[in-house]
């Protein structure tokens, strides 16, 4: 099984290539560093020993934030290598980590080959690999035994859909699994789901996305952007997929009593999606207005139907702008993203039905009464409107979700105790 998936890797890999000089049409980074996927690294500047981090995209790298600081603090020699797969994840790590200056080197994880996973740890020597969530590569994972390099999967989470997929390809994910000595999950369902593949050793911690603390930064840049909408009450559509801006967009041109000034703030997930939604907005004859073009100022009011957040790393901002926020992903079954965000600027929360990616959090968000779940668009725009119109249940909603949020946090201490036994 292990050399039928090796040779796979091999076979596809010029497709593979392929496809990333396609996507670099719309998004250049990923016709940047190619070597570095291959195994191929330029000369590792002076310094002490590395902790590799692997977050393989936007979503998983701020998630680490809270981890990474932590880990330098504890190990003052150290410095972090920090892998991701996607460049927008590589750009929101150097966003986020430019204050810790040389202690932190990225690279790009290399494709899942034994020769390009073994040229990798050779350049680096790790002492210890840490994977965020749910990245398991099984020649990784190899590799690093035959190097001698332990392994931890963090914030562990897996679906019982992941956990079918993965007993689909049966020897091989079992024996990744079996070989990761240290798993932290987020919650005791993924803790069993995850021991059920073979891991020997899997405690429940929490989500580190908990510990994430809103960026002083981020809350100045929303305090611009509410400064730009004056006292227009705000509907915010966080990291929508494809598929949905049509619905909500629909729904939203339809709604029959649609608060006075209302403004829809759509941010989608992918920013080469960027134009192809904008295209949507006017084709319904909606007026639009870009994030990228309003000044630092906050001169600029915002007076459109729509403002697109046509911009990277300011979630946190788009949040503390708002007056209540839809978590995309959920309108259509592609499991939902992280609600945590919007609850720790306390802020109502609204989801559709597909949250199994983030499924005990948001049941446990809803319990608490900080969110509230949806059958379709135009519920959730009926809701969204319910909400904008009513200052009071907004404000009880926002409360429950800030207290909902402030509850779970501390996972990143449990996490890194666990993590010393291996990195020690």
């Amino acid at each position: 099984m292990r050399l039928l998936y090796s040779l796979l890797w091999w076979l596809a890999l010029p497709l593979v290539l392929g496809r990333l000089w396609w996507r670099g049409r719309a998004e250049p980074g990923y016709r940047m560093h190619v070597g570095e996927r291959l195994g191929f690294h330029g000369r590792v500047p002076a310094g002490g020993p590395f902790i590799m981090l692997h977050a393989v995209s936007v979503g998983e790298t701020r998630a680490a934030e809270p981890l990474v600081d932590a880990l330098l603090a504890a190990y003052p020699g150290h410095r972090i290598l920090l892998t991701h797969m996607t460049p927008t994840g590589r750009a929101t790590g150097k966003a986020l980590f430019a204050k810790h200056g040389e202690r932190i080197v990225q690279s790009y994880l290399p494709y899942d080959t034994g020769f390009m996973v073994g040229r990798f740890l050779r350049h680096f020597a790790p002492r210890a690999c840490i994977l965020m969530e749910t990245e398991v590569w099984p020649n990784l994972i190899r590799g690093c035994a035959r190097h001698g390099v332990p392994v931890a999967l963090v914030n562990a989470r897996l679906s019982e859909r992941s956990l079918r997929r993965g007993q689909r390809f049966g020897g091989i994910m079992m024996d990744a699994a079996r070989a990761i000595p240290l798993v932290a999950a987020q919650t005791e369902a993924d803790a069993r789901r995850i021991a059920s593949l073979g891991a020997p050793n899997v405690t429940v911690t929490g989500s580190i996305k908990f510990d994430v603390v809103p960026p002083e930064a981020a809350l100045r840049t929303g305090a611009m952007l509410r400064a730009c909408f004056g006292r227009r009450p705000v509907f915010l559509c966080a990291s929508t997929r494809e598929g949905e801006e049509a619905l909500i967009l629909n729904a939203f041109t339809a709604l029959p009593d649609r608060p006075a000034g209302m403004l829809l703030l759509l941010v989608p997930r992918h920013p080469q999606r960027f134009d192809e939604v904008a295209r949507m907005v006017e084709e319904r004859g909606l007026t639009l207005a870009r994030r990228s073009a309003l000044t630092e100022e906050g001169a600029d009011a915002v007076t459109a139907d729509v403002l697109l957040g046509d911009s990277m790393g300011e979630m946190f901002a788009y949040y503390a702008a708002c007056d209540c926020a839809f978590i995309g992903g959920s309108l259509m079954p592609l499991g939902g993203q992280n609600l945590i965000e919007a609850a720790a600027v306390g802020k109502p929360v609204l989801v559709g039905e597909h949250t199994f990616n983030f499924l005990q959090a948001t049941e446990e968000a809803i319990a608490a009464g900080g969110a509230l779940r949806v059958p379709d668009a135009p519920a959730l725009l009926r809701e969204a409107a319910r909400l904008l119109e009513d200052a009071d249940a907004r404000a009880a909603m926002g409360e429950r979700a800030l207290a909902f949020a402030a509850s779970h946090r501390g996972a990143t201490v449990r996490t890194v105790e666990l993590l010393q036994r291996i990195i020690d």
